[in-house]
């Protein structure tokens, strides 16, 4: 069951992270995963202009973070504890990147999640990330 949808999403971006979240937008969020999109901007590019790895990195983080967000709620301490990308193919230039999101495990205190990368209109992955999260306590009301 989703606790937050697409919308409820991106402006859970709009508010908690402002200074980035123009760089991305949820296009899906349903119980098979999620599905984020970075618009591709001159910054996130590397000398040849292909998106750079950090670009495609924080794709992943932000996507599996609200994937995660999207099952138990705008709890915004949630952190990145683990991280692993692999670069597999040279995303193509100058086009927005879509990150697929499927979590593998949602505990109490631990989420981990996979991120495949696409170049928009791309069926083949760029590159694939494995990340897990720390999920802090929910605070009881006295």
């Amino acid at each position: 069951m989703l606790a937050m949808d697409r919308g409820t999403l991106n402006a859970f971006l709009e508010t908690d992270f402002a200074e980035v979240a123009h760089q991305f937008r949820v296009e899906r969020a349903d119980e098979a995963g999620l599905t984020l999109r970075l618009r591709a901007d001159p910054m996130h590019l590397r000398p040849g202009g292909t998106v750079s790895g950090p670009a495609m990195f924080g794709l992943a983080d932000v996507a599996v973070y609200l994937a995660i967000l999207s099952r138990i709620g705008p709890r915004a301490l949630t952190v990145t504890t683990n991280a692993s990308i692999d670069f597999m193919r040279k995303p193509a230039a100058g086009v927005d990147l879509l990150a697929e999101v499927r979590l593998l495990k949602l505990g109490r205190s631990l989420a981990v999640g996979d991120a495949l990368i696409f170049s928009a209109g791309s069926e083949a992955a760029m590159a694939r990330a494995a990340l897990t999260y720390a999920i802090p306590p929910e605070r009881r009301s006295a």
